[in-house]
């Protein structure tokens, strides 16, 4: 169509974005999902900028969009709980969660230990001990360098260490977890 796609998108946006945010915010439970909803429409017409109508059918067209973007995010949410739902059956029927505890009935002193440590350290530890990641691995799901990774885990497994001392917990491994790293 115009010789300037991006020119044409940013009149359309500016003569558009407020009555579709409008429209979807009206239809949303909160304002984030509404966002997302508007992200999509508008990152829609810029895919199909060449089919975009001109002048103010270009709003209506808007709306259309709007409107499947919309039913989309509607069936994600309910296929979402549906999961949900269906996870939470399965765990209910799992022998080992039929009795929950609450943090005050927490398993040991080296679980009420843990459970103060920051959530860094807890996700970290947790991913070495209960998953069993190496360094390398780490530093993938984490984001961060091999040397970070080391860093962090040396520095996490001394306040641990440091924290069951304070509680005075005579751990086994509590002299390993302050000296050791992956």
């Amino acid at each position: 169509m115009g010789a300037d796609p991006h020119g044409r998108f940013v009149d359309v946006y500016e003569r558009a974005y407020e009555p579709i945010l409008g429209y979807v915010l009206r239809r949303c439970r909160d304002p984030e999902d509404a966002a997302d909803v508007v992200a999509e429409t508008f990152t829609v017409a810029w895919r199909r900028i060449d089919e975009l109508p001109e002048g103010d059918e270009a709003r209506l067209w808007l709306y259309g969009v709007a409107r499947r973007v919309l039913a989309n995010h509607r069936r994600g949410e309910l296929r979402r709980e549906q999961r949900t739902e269906a996870l939470r059956e399965h765990l209910a029927s799992l022998p080992a969660l039929t009795h929950t505890r609450s943090p005050e009935e927490d398993f040991s002193p080296v679980g009420r230990v843990f459970r103060s440590l920051p959530d860094g350290d807890r996700e970290l530890l947790s991913l070495v001990a209960w998953e069993r990641l190496d360094t390398r691995q780490l530093a993938t799901a984490l984001g961060i360098s091999r040397n970070a990774v080391r860093i962090r885990l040396y520095r996490a497994r001394r306040r641990f260490a440091r924290a069951l001392a304070t509680a005075g917990v005579d751990h086994p491994h509590a002299a390993m977890l302050e000296g050791s790293s992956l």
